[in-house]
């Protein structure tokens, strides 16, 4: 256990050191289990070797650049701009109307992309103009645009519960019919947030123009390219037509028969988003690689085994473990992105959890409710820096100070999930069981 906590110290280092993660974890990982075998760089390398080949052979990791694939089509596409109007044509006319319906288009778009950091950025270039045009401020707009990303990584389909199922070989389709339901809470908690935010501040959020059902319904024919998309990947998961990977391939080829229609593809703007998703599913690959040689280490030194003995020895309640747990996440989210922090713990903790007799689908949906948090805490915060870089006028200050209702909200919405597990797991066992 010794040996794996000097491993943290040193990897810590090395982040704050501005190693890139995955070539943290990779050389901590490596190095560490070869002093575990009397410096046996042979078993290191074999080790090391094996853990790229069953990653790189590995048919269920195809579904990411798949996914990936489908958000950055659907975004050629345009269809952030019509989830956006058809929200504003329902929601504009309300104190703080614009920023809310900034979140159900998050949430919208969050269940075609499956990235956080791709929905922010892409409303960011839809919402802002009209928020700025009506007087909202600042704080309340880059807010409403950074927390409503982060739906992107737990409403389905969600290139972080595939990695954490294929990781903890849990259920990837149990997975994202539990994180449905808690992906609606967090919408209504947002829109909460918003409600309180006007309430204090009514200038903070005027309101927009009302507009008459005819509009209304207008509005609503743009978005049908998503409820289809949405409904045929997600419904034929879900009702066992075929596989995650399979879904994924039919998403990406009704995202790109979309684009065609729409004549949002060139073959420029064609081989740019081929590239994009290349680059985004190796960064993900590579630190998916780094993870895994570190976790070889962490398990080789016994860290999960001493950690449960450890907890045992207290003879504390197991929700008192995992408050622990979430607490030690949350800690984690000042320093690490999400994806990072996921791929760096879960070989901790989830054997530990396993050991509590928890259930690895409602876990799994809590540690990304809580790596969200990450999303818009300080100092990392990634959605905050993705608007900053977006929106160069806005600092970052006043985005951080903006989402602290929103933070709250997620905290609430956290502590509800932990206590009724219910809610997460209702869905997949009216499904599956």
């Amino acid at each position: 256990m010794t040996e794996a906590l000097v491993g943290f110290a040193v990897l810590l280092a090395f982040v704050f050191l501005r190693m890139p993660i995955a070539f943290a974890m990779g050389v901590v990982g490596f190095v560490g289990f070869a002093y575990l075998g009397d410096w046996n760089w042979l078993a290191s390398t074999s080790m090391a070797g094996q853990r790229v080949i069953t990653t790189a052979q590995n048919y269920g990791l195809s579904v990411v650049p798949l996914f990936i694939l489908m958000g950055n089509l659907v975004s050629r596409a345009g269809l952030s701009s019509e989830l956006y109007a058809a929200s504003n044509a329902f929601l504009g006319h309300r104190k703080g109307g614009l920023s809310m319906a900034t979140i159900v288009a998050c949430g919208g778009f969050s269940a075609i992309c499956g990235s956080s950091l791709a929905t922010a950025a892409t409303l960011s270039k839809v919402a802002m103009p009209p928020m700025r045009k009506y007087g909202y401020a600042d704080s309340l707009s880059t807010a409403s645009i950074a927390a409503g990303g982060t739906l992107g990584i737990l409403i389905p389909p969600s290139v972080i519960l595939v990695i954490y199922g294929l990781m903890t070989e849990t259920s990837i389709r149990e997975l994202f019919a539990a994180g449905f339901i808690p992906g609606l809470i967090g919408i209504l908690f947002y829109l909460g947030a918003v409600q309180y935010v006007v309430w204090r501040d009514p200038a903070a959020g005027p309101r927009g123009e009302r507009l008459n059902w005819a509009e209304r319904l207008v509005a609503l024919k743009g978005v049908w390219g998503t409820l289809i998309l949405f409904g045929v990947v997600m419904g034929g998961i879900y009702g066992g037509v075929f596989t995650p990977t399979e879904a994924a391939g039919v998403g990406a080829g009704g995202a790109l028969i979309i684009a065609l229609m729409r004549r949002a593809l060139t073959w420029r703007s064609l081989f740019e988003t081929l590239a994009e998703t290349s680059r985004t599913s190796a960064t993900l690959f590579t630190v998916l690689i780094g993870a895994l040689i570190f976790s070889s280490f962490v398990n080789r030194a016994g860290l999960p085994d001493a950690l449960r003995d450890l907890v045992s020895s207290f003879d504390v309640a197991p929700m008192v473990v995992v408050v622990l747990i979430l607490l030690v996440y949350i800690a984690l989210g000042c320093v690490f992105e999400s994806l990072s922090m996921l791929l760096l713990t879960i070989p901790v903790f989830f054997p530990l959890i396993e050991s509590f007799g928890f259930h690895p689908v409602w876990f799994g949906i809590v540690v990304v409710v809580v790596t969200e948090i990450s999303l818009i805490t300080p100092p990392v915060g990634l959605n905050v820096f993705v608007l900053s870089g977006v929106l160069r006028d806005v600092s970052t200050a006043t985005v951080f100070r903006g989402v602290t209702p929103f933070w709250c909200a997620d905290i609430l919405r956290l502590a509800l999930l932990v206590m009724v597990p219910t809610i997460s797991l209702f869905l997949p066992n009216m499904l599956y069981h």
